[in-house]
């Protein structure tokens, strides 16, 4: 193979398609980057299993052919050559890239090790708007559980009924919910997407007034954006019924000034953020929310002006859990609501109430 392209396309295709190589695994060729050259066109695809990323570029095609190079290794190289035009020519089991007056040679190896990427996902579709995908995954990620105790929890949750759609995420200490309209869907439908997919997908996509269609079929999702084609595994089971988490009623409701009860959070968290839980606590009464921490380094007590409207509580919480809702919230007032020190507790913008955080109290010796 012989193919010359412009170094800025090469490296921005190359840095899309390595987030999915593998980075754990005993097959060398999932981590490798498979690079074709056809007609006018050089395609790189990437695999760990879960996830697959293609895309395309334009290049002078001198020679057809394809192989697959170590895709961590090529994209770290590449990326320092964004300001040249490149030269990738390969011969058997090595590969030159020629830039400038330079060379350097890779190891490579054959294209038909690489997996198979099915891109048959075609049977059941749903299509809305660009921005309201990417604010409905941000919005809810941040919540998916990280280990691999409970698989399901890894991945949000999204249901269509009748071109509505929520999305949820849950870690076991929290939970994110948010709902949402679509332009158009085959039929009601349950998935449950990786988190890691759908932060790829928000990255893929372009900002603007743009509609993307996520396509499903057998446990698989695919997606598509300016010559750059995903899919993905979904993950089977049944999904934690949220309905069952989030409290009907609350006895105290609070509403606040985000930016300040934001600052004041931030600053005692600051003295416990070394501490397993980065323990923070609330106490409730009168017009105001007192949020206090403490630990070997001092302590924090500052006084947050509030609207209260119910009984006083005292509450403990970890101090990540409640700034990662309050920073996903855009409004300026915030609603939470409380039932007691030991039973979760929500967080809301006063206004739209599409969007709900949900957040399990820490116990402590107070309210064990």
């Amino acid at each position: 193979m012989k193919a010359v392209c412009e170094g800025i396309e090469l490296s921005d295709a190359v840095l899309k398609v390595v987030k999915a190589c593998s980075t754990k695994t005993t097959v060398p060729v999932l981590e490798c980057i498979k690079i074709s050259a056809k007609n006018d066109t050089m395609t790189l695809a990437a695999t760990d299993g879960e996830i697959s990323i293609i895309k395309s570029i334009k290049a002078e095609i001198y020679e057809e052919g394809e192989f697959c190079v170590p895709g961590k290794y090529f994209a770290d190289f590449i990326k320092k050559l964004e300001d040249v035009q490149i030269t990738l020519y390969s011969v058997g089991k090595k590969m030159d890239i020629v830039y400038a007056d330079s060379q350097t040679s890779m190891q490579v190896l054959p294209a038909d090790d690489f997996p198979k990427i099915n891109l048959d996902i075609s049977e059941n579709s749903f299509k809305l708007k660009t921005a309201d995908l990417k604010k409905y995954i941000s919005a809810t990620s941040f919540c998916c559980a990280a280990d691999d105790s409970r698989p399901i929890l890894k991945g949000c949750q999204f249901v269509i009924n009748d071109n509505e759609l929520c999305v949820t995420s849950l870690d076991g200490f929290r939970l994110a919910t948010i709902n949402g309209k679509l332009i158009s869907s085959t039929g009601n439908m349950e998935i449950v997407c990786p988190a890691r997919t759908l932060n790829e997908i928000e990255k893929m996509l372009p900002d603007g007034e743009e509609e993307t269609e996520i396509f499903v079929q057998r446990g698989m999702i695919l997606v598509s954006s300016e010559n750059t084609v995903l899919t993905s595994r979904l993950y089977g089971g049944d999904f934690i019924k949220k309905e069952n988490i989030i409290p009907k009623s609350f006895v105290t409701t609070v509403t606040v000034e985000k930016e300040k009860l934001k600052a004041s959070i931030e600053r005692a968290a600051i003295l416990v953020r070394s501490d397993k839980n980065s323990l923070i606590i609330f106490d409730v009464s009168g017009d105001r929310i007192e949020i206090s921490s403490a630990s070997e380094i001092g302590n924090v007590q500052e006084p947050v002006k509030a609207e209260v409207d119910g009984k006083d509580v005292k509450i403990a919480m970890n101090s990540k859990f409640i700034i990662d809702a309050v920073n996903a919230l855009n409004e300026e007032k915030i609603l939470l609501a409380f039932n007691n020190q030991v039973q979760p507790f929500i967080c809301q913008n006063e206004k739209d109430r599409d969007c709900l955080y949900l957040i399990l109290p820490v116990r402590t010796s107070n309210n064990a």
